[in-house]
């Protein structure tokens, strides 16, 4: 038990009980725990297989491959409409968690074999930009090169984010507030 993640529930208001409950769960499967991105995560050797989320009406146990291990029970859950392989259990209770112990731990079963077995979901589709992004990425070399130089999940996130924008005037907006970021080569969330 890492002293961390301790301290972690020791400090959780929402769904401490839930997260103790399913803590011991994650354990008696083998796995080993950490905080990493501040959060309670559980792995397999040096693969992480999942991770601990709360959220405001549910704790979330979220496997990193999900979308590759068989939802027997049907009670995984995607992490939203541009997530590809993370899916998630939902979690209001104690009592939830304890009843839903065998699946749980038939979920962590497979998401170890989906490791060892070194599957992987396959390569994103080809990302195509919004509009306003080409066209700005057309006319700045700069820019176009940065572009180019960050990762493809950076990319991703700020076409998301700007193709997010319902008025091409917005959209215009949001391109010019990152453009120093994507000049320095960050993402979106980087500092």
């Amino acid at each position: 038990m890492d002293p961390k993640v301790d301290a972690y529930i020791g400090r959780s208001t929402k769904w401490p009980g839930e997260m103790s409950e399913l803590r011991t769960i994650l354990l008696g499967c083998g796995l080993n725990e950490s905080v990493k991105w501040g959060k309670p995560c559980y792995g397999h050797g040096d693969k992480n297989i999942a991770i601990m989320q709360e959220m405001n009406d549910f704790l979330s146990l979220m496997f990193f491959k999900g979308a590759l291990i068989e939802d027997r029970a049907g009670l995984l859950r995607s992490q939203g409409p541009n997530s590809r392989s993370a899916l998630r259990l939902e979690f209001t209770s104690v009592p939830q968690v304890q009843e839903q112990a065998d699946i749980i731990g038939d979920y962590v079963v497979a998401a170890i074999a989906v490791e060892d077995a070194g599957l992987s979901v396959g390569p994103a589709p080809e990302l195509e930009l919004v509009d306003e992004l080409t066209e700005r990425l057309a006319t700045d070399p700069d820019l176009a090169a940065a572009f180019e130089g960050l990762t493809p999940g950076r990319q991703r996130e700020y076409n998301l984010h700007i193709a997010d924008a319902k008025q091409a005037k917005t959209r215009e907006a949001r391109i010019d507030k990152y453009v120093p970021q994507i000049l320095a080569g960050k993402g979106m969330r980087d500092r």
